[in-house]
């Protein structure tokens, strides 16, 4: 008998699960996710269930940790400062594939030196310029590195990160090492995201390592990739970009295991993000693109997943323009009202209490601010500074926080960093005052929502006319906005979808009026034909209506609200390394390697040469990331061009595939 531990780190709630044999679920367990120190929720859900199974740590043959972490830090803009040294382009080049959006201000140096498309360099690396700017900027939390054609010779990468390793001591992301694809802009932009990651999946895997060992499992610790598939803890640390849709491609992977389905949506909401993607033929559908999250394309491959800031923590917005409002969810983030106050309730109440009694409704009403524990304040400004001395240590109202408009600016700039978190009106408020949910405040949800209410919209009408009828409102908006999210999903998974954006199909009156069956001259009829998994906590409380909306079958797996937690024990280790062969000249093949090119006479030498090194750099590294009885497939995309005639060799990709099973420790 094998016992596998699964963790699950959402941005509200931690889960932890023990699976048999990868046949049974023996038991499962949540606890509130601890964003000052991750482990403590790690550590929590998993001594529960430990409790709940009446078994011994020492029992645990596996453990495997599938988060949230870097989506929600890439959706919700967070993560730490960061500086990319871009080797071999120009200014320009940082306006293209969103690169100077995903900078966020952050420092970047144009820099001499680079290759050209056959491997030769193109201009000397210009070391003082670097060492100058080395030596310019401080609170940098990673640095990311990407040369120009470094994928057909890394060596001024190689050479960049080790000055910057050596003069800084701070991590480094190559471009190279994430990718063996062109289009230096785009791998730049998968290099700085990687580098903005590095610090927070480096505490959150160091910290739950050792919460295992204070627990006393000793069993190997696994993490779940982008498409579903493991790495090891440590090649996770060094790529935290691959862990981007990890929470995600694990609830796939639960998914399946929980329901057999072939062919399904999956719709799994957390408290920040709703994740759709599709499961085709039983498998997870991959992206050809590259993962897309937080408005960035990566080249990370991973499942073919639509993120959006959809949750049940998502920020209530109040549109008060027009003559009967309304509301919108998301994208950001928020604690709920009832969950601060479980944390400061005295502070809480009577900040509400005074707003309830005041004759209008303030623009910082039921929204309150504290400082996340040990997260570092490097780096940030003057103003910055000031409000994190006034909250210090405090739950704090922010109408006695900001004292004049320009505050707003440098606390969004803290909760952008994950220094500060602040609080607002979410739809988990709102299950509160219907009677949905009762595990945190409902009181003061009920007051929050009060306050809500109480604003006026352009008729000069309340918004609402009592908590519980702006709550439904507010559940009714989320069912509207995750049916929109499925639809766009099917829409763009479509074979012929019409020319038309995914996004306009499911807002057009004709789908919409579809839906309700409309009946006139004309006989409207939509729905969506295919089931949907529904997945999380809250995925029995919200989405039965977006089944009856969609009219479609909505399934909803016992243990749905762990499914990210099974998905992240039942999959496999698996690595993929790929290779480019070039043709420079007539009569020369050229294989692109991390130590520098090398030559041939013929194709079929040089080609055979790279998946020699592929496939031993892709065993090795998957033999000691923990896996076993293991598994290559091989992959040769050769191009050729028709000229005089015959086909003649162009360019050819080689990927080599590993994967196995993860080796389980001795019970």
């Amino acid at each position: 008998m094998a016992l596998a531990l699964g963790v699950d780190t959402g941005g509200t709630y931690t889960d932890a699960v023990l699976v048999r044999d990868e046949e049974e679920v023996v038991a499962s367990a949540k606890s509130l996710t601890t964003r000052e120190d991750l482990a403590i929720g790690v550590g929590n859900a998993i001594s529960a269930v430990l409790e709940d199974a009446k078994v011994a740590p020492d029992k645990i043959a596996l453990a495997s940790l599938s988060t949230t972490l870097a989506t929600n830090a890439l959706v919700e803009g967070q993560g730490g400062r960061v500086a990319l040294v871009y080797v071999g382009f120009r200014d320009g080049d940082l306006e293209k594939h969103g690169l100077k959006d995903a900078l966020k201000g952050d420092p970047a140096l144009i820099l001499s030196g680079g290759h050209n498309h056959a491997g030769n360099e193109a201009a000397s690396l210009d070391t003082a310029a670097l060492l100058a700017f080395l030596d310019s900027h401080s609170g940098i939390s990673g640095y990311a590195v990407a040369a120009q054609f470094a994928t057909r010779n890394p060596s001024h990468e190689l050479e960049v990160a080790r000055i910057i390793a050596e003069h800084t001591g701070v991590p480094v992301t190559c471009s190279h090492q994430l990718s063996a694809k062109l289009n230096g802009p785009k791998r730049a932009v998968t290099a700085v995201l990687n580098a903005r990651l590095i610090g927070m999946i480096d505490r959150l895997i160091g910290r739950a390592q050792d919460r295992l060992h204070e627990l006393g499992i000793t069993a190997p610790m696994m993490v779940v990739r982008g498409d579903g598939a493991l790495m090891s803890a440590e090649q996770a640390r060094e790529r935290p970009i691959e862990t981007i849709l990890s929470g995600p491609a694990a609830s796939i992977v639960g998914a399946r295991w929980l329901t057999g389905v072939e062919n399904a949506l999956v719709s799994d909401i957390g408290g920040t993000t709703t994740d759709v993607a599709l499961i085709r033929d039983g498998k997870p559908a991959i992206d050809p693109a590259g993962a897309r999250v937080g408005g960035f394309r990566t080249m990370v491959e991973a499942v073919a997943m639509r993120t959006h800031g959809l949750g049940g923590d998502s920020q209530v917005h109040v549109e008060v323009q027009g003559l009967n409002g309304g509301l919108f969810l998301g994208p950001r983030r928020v604690l709920p009202v009832s969950l601060i106050a479980v944390e400061a309730p005295e502070v809480v109440h009577a900040a509400l209490d005074e707003q309830l009694r005041a004759t209008t409704v303030g623009e910082h009403d039921t929204r309150f601010a504290r400082c996340v524990p040990g997260v570092s304040a490097d780096g940030v400004g003057a103003r910055e500074a000031m409000l994190l001395e006034r909250i210090g240590d405090r739950v704090l109202p922010l109408s006695k926080l900001l004292q004049n408009r320009m505050e707003n600016g440098a606390l969004n700039r803290l909760v952008d960093r994950g220094i500060v978190q602040v609080s607002g009106v979410t739809p988990s408020d709102a299950s509160h005052v219907l009677g949905r949910l009762a595990e945190w405040d409902g009181a003061a949800a009920t007051k929050a929502l009060e306050l809500i209410a109480r604003k006026r919209v352009g008729s000069g009408e309340l918004l609402a006319k009592s908590p519980e009828q702006l709550a439904q409102m507010i559940i009714d908006q989320l069912t509207e906005q995750t049916s929109l999210t499925l639809l766009e999903a099917a829409f763009s998974e479509e074979t012929d979808n019409f020319g038309v954006d995914p996004h306009e199909l499911a807002r057009h009156v004709l789908t919409q009026r579809g839906l309700v069956r409309h009946r006139g001259l004309l006989a409207l009829d939509a729905a969506l034909n295919v089931d949907v998994v529904g997945l999380g906590a809250s995925a029995p409380s919200y989405y039965t209506a977006v089944g009856n909306r969609l009219r479609c079958n909505m399934i909803l797996p016992e243990h749905a609200g762990v499914a990210n937690a099974i998905g992240a024990v039942v999959g496999r280790l698996t690595l993929r390394r790929a290779g480019t062969v070039t043709v420079p000249s007539e009569g020369r093949f050229r294989v692109h390697l991390e130590d520098g090119p090398q030559d041939f006479g013929d194709a079929d030498s040089a080609l055979d040469m790279l998946e020699t090194v592929l496939r031993h750099e892709t065993e090795k590294s998957v033999r000691e990331a923990g896996a076993e009885d293991i598994h290559v497939i091989v992959d040769r995309d050769i191009r050729t061009a028709q000229i005089e005639g015959k086909d003649v060799f162009v360019e050819a990709l080689v990927t080599i595939e590993a994967s196995g099973r993860p080796r389980v420790a001795a019970g």
